[in-house]
């Protein structure tokens, strides 16, 4: 369902006539430029604030020249995810220590205290490791993508820009974000409505990641499947 679909579906239950285009002669339209401003904000409140999305989990990589301890981010990072760790490819039998007190971080360089598996933290928008990883070694990790609009033109990017962009998550969601928060905004009754989106989004979180295979027997620490003993 394209965005142009969304904002006729939209306009229809709230009461406003269906567009047969969102951007053609968008400037003069101050209605499409509510519609594309909400949509914009419901995608990017269901893409970033809801849940760590399967389909926008990106993988990074900061490749070591040996002297190189601060890295930028990804163009399209927008956090890490809840459980995220960096990996040395020089050190896999453990993840890298994150460090998030800035005291300790500085104290850890001032007195050059060397962790085993190296320390990492972030500030000044950028990924700092320290030791320096070493020529051609490997920093990898998973974030969160910040582009969550799959683009006509190919590629994603978190805005909307033509009638035929598709919201990378689920439509329907962002069809029914957009009706409650467009009736609250407006004055109208939305609990209901509300209610509705909150249901829908519950339901796609719990189903958005793998369930455990069940097997038989007991389940593996720190696994996701169980274990069926001989």
């Amino acid at each position: 369902m394209t965005i142009l679909s969304v904002v006729r579906d939209v306009c229809t239950t709230v009461g406003v006539v269906q567009p047969t285009s969102v951007f053609a002669g968008i400037t003069g339209n101050r209605t499409m430029q509510e519609m594309v401003t909400l949509a914009n904000e419901m995608a990017q409140r269901i893409a970033y604030d809801a849940r760590d999305w399967t389909k926008l989990r990106a993988q990074g990589e900061l490749i070591g020249d040996g002297v190189t301890t601060a890295f930028n981010l990804p163009a399209n990072y927008k956090r890490m995810l809840l459980t995220s760790n960096l990996w040395r490819s020089g050190t896999p039998e453990s993840h890298m220590r994150f460090v998030s007190d800035m005291d300790q971080w500085m104290q850890s360089r001032i007195s050059d205290y060397n962790n085993a598996w190296g320390e990492w933290t972030m500030f000044g928008g950028k990924i700092h490791i320290y030791p320096a990883l070493a020529v051609d070694e490997i920093a990898t990790f998973i974030y969160h993508d910040k582009n969550c609009i799959d683009l006509v033109g190919g590629g994603r990017g978190d805005v909307f820009q033509n009638d035929l962009d598709v919201f990378t998550i689920d439509e329907r969601l962002l069809k029914l974000g957009m009706i409650a928060q467009w009736k609250a905004q407006k004055g109208s009754p939305y609990a209901e409505d509300m209610g509705t989106f909150g249901d829908a989004l519950t339901r796609a979180m719990g189903s958005d990641q793998p369930a455990p295979i069940i097997l038989q027997g007991r389940r593996l620490a720190g696994m996701g499947a169980w274990y069926a003993p001989h």
